[in-house]
């Protein structure tokens, strides 16, 4: 097929964002490719040298002048791009197609599968059984006051369950609350505002449902500002991972979650198509004054991720441990002081150099839960033996 005659959006392609790690076939090497919302459940699997070709994909050179660059012939080419368009993978008509129908499966379905909650065990047996073990492995911090909020982190559970648990210790066995607001961070969906869950979220421990009270409320106020990148979710793990925690505290509890962008990074419009997360929080604010009852509040945050699996050129050594730990610990005192605005500005100072990923949701809970006192439980680092990735995360608790 000639390249003139490639549909519009193939002309110049885009790539959307994907995952690929590396795996071996038939002794050799490969590249698989996906994309992380699923919306087409095929893996791709790629030669490194046609994955290579891929990576020059960046929605600003011609379809023909990547080829040339390749030196693939035409045709070849051509297919690739039809067999990445066909799975999602590229910016355009098929790709929003895709989104739409997985919006309307999880629409119809009333709440999200399970997804990386799955790693607490296959029955809701097993699953209790881990966050019961893990629970009696942490000291109980012993707050005179009711904890208001938390900071408990998003890592993969075998490497953050001591935060998850020393951040939820406080509401083991507490009294039931009338909703949860959950704040997450958008890792790998486009949305540059406050992106809102309407349906549930299902974990081995059953599926938990929103606070359609708040949520309508909410999408009353802003309509699809707020709704327009729903899919975001699908692919999320900040807000899935703390469901099971929350109902193993609380039983059947509904959640208002939220993904909450960087407040380092300006939106792309500011055309009242999405919301903002002063917006959100002051809508939220009102209304959750008007509904009233108990509301406990939750920042899914993981701090610094430095090492060569975060673009850094060498490895984690001791030195750099020692120093994230020293850069940590000041901007949790920044934290601590309980002024969102210069918890921000501090990061915008260091231009957040080493790559703390919840900036937007830390901040955005210090104005919904207004607590009085703030009190860092733990810290950790969590990194491989080769040092090539090293993540930080704390379990704070808002008095």
């Amino acid at each position: 097929m000639p390249f003139s005659d490639l549909p519009e959006h193939l002309l110049m392609p885009a790539l959307r964002q994907f995952q690929a790690w590396p795996i071996q076939k038939e002794g050799k090497q490969f590249i698989a490719l996906r994309d992380p919302f699923m919306l087409a459940k095929e893996t791709l699997v790629l030669p490194p040298n046609v994955f290579a070709a891929v990576q020059l994909i960046d929605g600003e050179t011609a379809v023909e002048d990547i080829s040339k660059k390749t030196n693939a012939k035409p045709e070849q080419f051509v297919d690739l791009l039809q067999k990445l368009d066909s799975v999602g993978l590229l910016w355009g008509p098929t790709a929003k197609k895709l989104e739409a129908e997985a919006t309307a499966r999880f629409i119809e379905a009333g709440s999200f599968p399970i997804r990386a909650s799955g790693a607490l065990g296959e029955t809701e047996h097993a699953c209790k059984e881990n966050l019961t073990k893990w629970f009696s492995e942490i000291e109980d911090p012993e707050f005179e006051q009711q904890v208001r909020g938390i900071v408990a982190p998003h890592l993969d559970y075998d490497r953050g369950w001591p935060n998850y648990a020393s951040a939820y210790y406080a509401w083991n066995e507490a009294e039931k609350p009338d909703r949860v607001v959950i704040l997450g961070t958008n890792h790998f969906g486009n949305g540059d505002g406050v992106v809102l869950s309407t349906i549930g979220f299902t974990t081995p421990l059953g599926v938990c449902e929103v606070d359609e009270q708040v949520v309508q409320a909410l999408v009353d106020e802003f309509g699809n500002a707020i709704t327009a990148d729903f899919i975001d979710h699908a692919a999320e793990h900040s807000i899935e991972l703390h469901v099971p925690w929350l109902q193993y505290c609380f039983g059947n509890i509904p959640v208002v979650a939220a993904l909450i962008p960087s407040p380092l990074h300006e939106m792309i419009e500011d055309d009242s198509e999405r919301t903002t997360t002063q917006e959100f929080v002051e809508t939220l604010s009102a209304i959750l004054s008007d509904v009233g009852g108990t509301t406990l509040f939750v920042a899914s945050a993981d701090l610094s991720h430095v090492g060569q699996q975060f673009g850094e050129p060498r490895a984690v050594d001791e030195q750099r441990k020692f120093d994230v730990e020293r850069h940590d610990r000041e901007m949790m005192s920044k934290f601590i002081e309980n002024d969102p605005d210069e918890f921000v500005s501090a990061m915008k100072w260091n231009n957040n150099a080493t790559q703390w990923c919840s900036i937007g949701n830390m901040s955005a809970i210090l104005k919904l839960a207004q607590p009085t006192d703030i009190e860092l439980i733990d810290y950790r680092q969590a990194c491989d033996p080769k040092g090539i990735a090293l993540v930080s995360s704390c379990a704070m608790a808002l008095l």
